[in-house]
């Protein structure tokens, strides 16, 4: 293996990229802007799958597992327990891990390296970085080019991708309620303030992240403000994100003057936007783009991650027209056969999930297709 790859951005995609790549003996350079590889801290929570697609990268990065989720609507609560725990991890370790590995593996990464500009010759393709220590202009080849430098990407908006929609995410360190279990997440269901939920993810047995996904920044905030003088809490620190929005399958590679320039993780939208997750699908990406780079073509894993993508889209169009009488009924409908399947089965595998939910709970399908016709909220949905 010959190819010599350059990755742009330090993200958790992009570095997997650089260790997938680098194992099987491709040149591997990753460009990243910020001055040093320490991300900032970030509390995520994902499903197991990360295990599957991380294996032994997955030791040390897990902070704390949660064997049950609560959810509120209302004064509703529906209480699920989980078969295989979540894993709450924080971003910037597991970026650190993925870097180190990376290396390990022969892959060279040069920090304070923002990407400029692209320019294609018909053999290589050209890019300008600016020096963060200097403001000089480096110019820079490679046969790929993989854009991995998120939401806002630049390596996308060079090559000529359409500008992604985001919205922004917030979160606030807090001290876990006394009445809290330090296992269990909490998921509170608000459309008058955000058409997305409100959670609490513990990362210790005291502490952890209360946050939301909303519409607007400055909003966003200020929500989550008033949500923690309601629950009574202080925030010790704040922690924030823009997000892609997947609004439907955009392909992720492009030829320019016969190179080839991917994107992924962020910049290419591999989020869910059910509930805005996109750690597990962004490595899953990574792992479609490496086959792509390594064999010279598309792959079934990239085929099978646009159909999650898909059907996750389908079902924040359906939460996108819920009023607050609607998640109450939601709630109602979750009996102990529904309990299990959300229990056994978790969001980075929906298509098995929502078809064993149907057969368990059929008023479920009818449920969310009166929601998806409904037009009395006037939400404009994910298209």
């Amino acid at each position: 293996m010959h190819k010599d790859v350059a990755i742009i951005g330090g993200s958790a995609s992009g570095m997997f990229t650089a260790c997938l790549l680098a194992r099987q003996g491709a040149s591997v350079r990753v460009f990243e802007a910020s001055e040093s590889m320490k991300p900032e801290p970030r509390t995520l929570i994902v499903t197991d799958y990360l295990r599957t697609v991380l294996g032994k990268l997955c030791d040390g990065i897990v902070v704390n597992r949660i064997h049950r989720f609560e959810l509120f609507a209302d004064g509703r609560v529906g209480a699920i327990p989980l078969r295989r725990p979540d894993l709450v991890i924080d971003r910037s370790t597991l970026i650190r891990r993925l870097a180190e590995h990376a290396e390990e593996n022969g892959a060279k990464i040069r920090t304070g390296q923002r990407f400029l500009d692209l320019k294609p010759n018909g053999k290589r393709l050209n890019f300008t970085l600016s020096s963060n220590g200097n403001g000089n202009h480096v110019e820079e080849s490679a046969q790929v080019l993989v854009g991995a430098d998120g939401a806002c990407s630049r390596v996308a908006e060079k090559g000529g991708w359409p500008v992604r929609q985001t919205v922004p995410l917030a979160q606030a360190v807090v001290e876990l309620p006394e009445d809290m279990a330090p296992d269990t997440t909490r998921v509170w269901f608000i459309p008058e303030e955000t058409p997305y939920f409100y959670w609490l993810i513990p990362h210790s047995k005291t502490h952890g992240v209360l946050g939301l996904i909303g519409e607007d920044e400055t909003r966003t905030l200020k929500a989550l403000k008033r949500f923690l003088d309601r629950k009574g809490m202080s925030a010790g620190e704040y922690q924030d994100a823009l997000t892609p929005l997947y609004t439907g399958w955009i392909p992720n590679h492009r030829r320019l003057e016969g190179n080839d320039v991917y994107l992924v993780g962020d910049a290419a939208g591999h989020v869910k936007v059910s509930t805005v997750g996109g750690i597990v699908t962004g490595l899953r990406g990574a792992m479609g783009v490496a086959g792509a780079v390594l064999n010279g073509g598309p792959n079934g894993e990239l085929k099978a991650l646009r159909r999650e993508l898909n059907i996750h889209r389908v079902i924040r169009n359906i939460f996108n027209r819920f009023t607050q009488d609607e998640y109450i009924k939601l709630l109602d409908l979750l009996n102990p056969d529904t309990k299990h399947s959300l229990g056994r089965f978790h969001r980075d595998e929906a298509t098995r999930l929502l078809l064993n939910l149907v057969l368990k709970q059929p008023r479920l399908l009818f449920f969310g297709l009166k929601a998806l016709i409904s037009q009395t909220r006037g939400i404009h949905p994910v298209i």
